[in-house]
């Protein structure tokens, strides 16, 4: 998975599976744009005017539930 923040276009992009073809976008709300391979699986997200819609956009916390499970063990 690839996480990026482009503050020219205000654009976060999340991609999901990288080398594969977009067959279909749709915009499920307003500025959040939602793209499918040809057996229809969501491949990326783009969230339009980001720094509108997010607060810190340049800031990104990710969590697996294997590092939740582990930390919660400790």
């Amino acid at each position: 998975m690839k996480v990026s923040y482009d503050p020219r276009t205000d654009t976060l992009s999340v991609i999901f599976k990288e080398g594969i073809s977009v067959a279909e976008s749709d915009e499920d709300k307003p500025g959040v744009i939602l793209d499918y391979d040809r057996e229809e699986n969501l491949i990326s997200l783009e969230i339009l005017d980001a720094s509108h819609r997010i607060t810190q956009t340049r800031k990104i916390e990710f969590k697996t539930l294997e590092t939740q499970s582990a930390m919660e063990a400790s």
